[in-house]
């Protein structure tokens, strides 16, 4: 189901991935949100580490675990950014919603909470208010069942894992091109 309207253990801050010190200028990131501990809340990160597999080299691929405000500081010096989170817009589970945050403010309709300390719609307004945003922020939102600490991801998160691994392989070419 869609809706358009749109590897590495973390470290002690929760954020892996290839990205070398600083804020470096790379073409595109891509930013895998989550907690692993609350079921289907891990999506962002299981999406981004398979991500890492495929775009090795190419892409810069960042698994954040519960990063709230640290999200501003990884957007930093990325052309594009593709942003995976969990969310609960009241859509059956394992709907993915693609909304393009570049153009403006992606409202609260898809994410209207968060288990990270600054929720993903609060950290795209604080980047953009600080005029650090990237020119490209798209940020994919996948309905979830259960987000209780220590159950598994759910069947339909299951299901649209590859989906959603498709659809931005896609969108890098895009924008690579």
């Amino acid at each position: 189901m869609t809706s358009d309207g749109a590897g590495d253990e973390a470290s002690a801050k929760g954020v892996s991935g290839e990205r070398g010190g600083g804020s470096r200028s790379v073409s595109i990131r891509i930013i895998g949100l989550g907690n692993r501990m609350r079921g289907d809340d891990v999506v962002g990160l299981l999406v981004a580490r398979r991500l890492r597999r495929e775009v090795e080299g190419l892409v810069d691929v960042i698994e954040a675990e519960m990063a709230g405000v640290d999200l501003v500081e990884l957007m930093k010096g990325a052309n594009v950014v593709i942003l995976i989170d969990a969310a609960r817009s009241g859509q059956a589970p394992g709907t993915i919603h693609r909304l393009d945050a570049s153009v403006g403010p992606i409202g609260r309709r898809i994410f209207p909470q968060s288990s990270h300390a600054l929720g993903t719609v609060d950290a795209l307004e604080l980047a953009r208010a600080m005029g650090v945003l990237p020119a490209t922020v798209i940020v994919y939102g996948v309905e979830v069942e259960n987000t209780e600490a220590g159950e598994p991801l759910s069947p339909a998160v299951v299901k649209v894992l590859e989906q959603l691994v498709d659809r931005i392989l896609q969108d890098c070419e895009t924008c690579r091109a």
